[in-house]
């Protein structure tokens, strides 16, 4: 597939599917826990091809679970039956030396389960992309010496974060490889911990990490989306843009009526209706009305695309994310 005519054609099309971080609800219809998806590769590629058949996703996007490259070097995950699983405490300090961390095998953890569930689904879902998901070099640096401490070590000892996030980074390279030879169409790259850094500090310790990822594996046949849900995302609007990445996707602290305007109109732009708050906790009344009211404002961008602002929580409604998609899909005057 030829995903840099994809990004243009999606633009040109006055008929935008929408494309929402969606996959983990698929447990309420499969009868099985969130421990059960994340444990297995079959039950994975069985989650995305039912969301795929359920709605008219512009592409399938494969699992927003970011504790699995941090579980792989190493840290420690709570896992639950109905909610995402999270990193608890941490395996480096200011006083770790980094040549003490080990750089994982790819496929170490359950980094080899996300490969298998894509290998798998690539087959099963033909008549659109299938994006791969991944944590970003900043975002997981935090999960390894604790997402508050490293917020203050880049101050106070910015070249061991340097070192960490070099890697990170050099995993996460080889990972999103392993997931181009899977046969994905495309890697969505979580990084939502450099949403809270100052735009210099985007610059200086998240833009040169994810650029490397963008530059090994972005080509015509493979793109790169990027995703941060942070609220500083605006003024460093041109750090973000800096990554290179084909494709961006911002959560809902984010006012897209700010974002799109900083943005390059031949870079698709998603976001963000609010799945936690709206979706998970709304009703099919108040996603309706909030889905409608995110299209309109960024109606005057071709580049946009209506999307959730992260991914949406396993245990939201059915109903709920039926009424996204039948708002999104509403007749524009």
């Amino acid at each position: 597939m030829d995903m840099s005519m994809w990004v243009a054609d999606t633009i040109a099309s006055d008929a935008k599917r929408a494309l929402p971080v969606l996959s983990f609800p698929a447990i309420q219809k499969m009868g099985i826990t969130v421990k059960e998806l994340i444990d297995s590769s079959e039950a994975q590629a069985r989650a995305m091809k039912l969301i795929a058949d359920a709605f008219p996703t512009a592409a399938s996007v494969s699992f927003m679970d970011l504790s699995v490259e941090a579980e792989a070097f190493g840290s420690s995950i709570v896992v639950s039956d109905e909610e995402v699983p999270t990193v608890v405490g941490s395996i480096v300090d200011e006083d770790s030396d980094p040549d003490d961390l080990v750089v994982p095998e790819v496929g170490a953890g359950r980094t080899g389960l996300y490969i298998e569930a894509i290998r798998t689904v690539v087959g099963e879902i033909s008549d659109r992309p299938v994006f791969a998901g991944m944590i970003g070099p900043f975002s997981l640096a935090g999960r390894l010496m604790d997402v508050n401490e490293v917020m203050i070590l880049c101050y106070e000892e910015p070249e061991l974060v340097k070192a960490v996030l070099e890697k990170c980074t050099s995993f996460l390279v080889e990972y999103a490889r392993a997931f181009k030879d899977a046969g994905a169409h495309g890697v969505v790259v979580a990084e939502p911990l450099a949403g809270l850094l100052p735009p210099d500090l985007v610059s200086e310790f998240s833009t040169p990490y994810v650029r490397a990822i963008v530059d090994a594996v972005q080509a015509d046949d493979f793109i790169v989306v990027y995703h941060n849900c942070g609220p500083s995302v605006v003024k460093a609007a041109d750090a973000v843009v800096s990554t290179g990445a084909k494709a961006f996707h911002f959560g809902n602290a984010i006012d897209m009526q700010e974002i799109l305007p900083l943005m390059p109109a031949d870079v698709l732009v998603m976001g963000n209706v609010d799945p936690a708050g709206e979706i998970r906790l709304g009703t099919p009344e108040s996603v309706r009305a909030r889905t409608l009211e995110v299209i309109e404002a960024c109606s005057g961008y071709p580049n946009f695309v209506i999307s959730t602002g992260c991914d949406v929580p396993p245990m939201a409604p059915w109903e709920n994310i039926q009424a996204f998609f039948d708002a999104a899909s509403e007749p524009r005057a």
